[in-house]
Formats: C-alpha cells, structure tokens, sequence
C-alpha cells in the first residue's frame, strides 16, 4: 500500500503564490502527480514527474506558472504555485502510481491523498 499526505494548502489572493507537499510511503509507484477538483469543473491533472527521470509534464493551464519538483530521499513531491488566479481555486490532490500512458487520466492513478484546498481570491 502506498499512503500519500499532502500540505501547504490555504488562502491567498490572485498573483500569489503557495507551495504544497506530498510525502509518500510505500514503493509501488514510479510517478507522482497532482490533480485539482473543483465544484462544477471537471477534475484536472496539473503536473506529473517521473521520480526516477526527474521528467515532468504539465497541463496547459498552469504552464509558465506552476513547477512540480521532488526530494527523491524524502519521498516527497512539491508543486509551486505562482501568478495564482482565482481559477485555480479548488481542492489539490496528490497521486502516485505506474500510469504510464495519459498521464492526465485520473483513473490511472491507484494511491490518493486526502487533498489540501486552495483558494484564490480576487
């Protein structure tokens, strides 16, 4: 089993910026990511790396502002989130697992955390 924990959610307003966390246990993943769900929008990949590659891919609407980065020894996975707009208000989910393929497909992803909420006011 693998357990994700995530951290740094919170409240900010638009041009900020905040920097979350996921800590992960277990090894059967070679790929983190986080996804975003929001109330009346579908739910989102936002940015995906490869623990063993450093590779990283991200969705079109976070490009330019957000990087996703890991401590391999910690096993933890951070996002850094700047130019915040109020759109990217939602709650954060971070995954871990072996998708290989469509990266952005939730149902790819086997281990979840419990999610940090972001809100960005205007």
């Amino acid at each position: 089993q693998v357990q994700l924990v995530e951290s740094g959610g919170g409240s900010v307003q638009a041009g900020g910026s905040l920097r979350l966390s996921c800590v992960a246990r277990g090894n059967s993943y070679n790929q983190m990511a986080w996804f975003r769900q929001a109330p009346g929008k579908e739910g989102e990949g936002v940015a995906a790396i490869n623990i063993n590659t450093y590779i990283a891919v991200y969705a079109d609407s976070v490009k330019g502002r957000f990087t996703i980065t890991q401590d391999y020894a910690k096993k933890t996975v951070y996002l850094q989130m700047n130019s915040l707009k109020p759109e990217d208000t939602a709650m954060y989910l971070c995954a871990a697992g072996r998708p290989y393929d469509s990266w952005n497909d939730a149902s790819r992803w086997p281990y979840w955390g419990q999610g940090t909420q972001v809100t960005v006011s205007s």
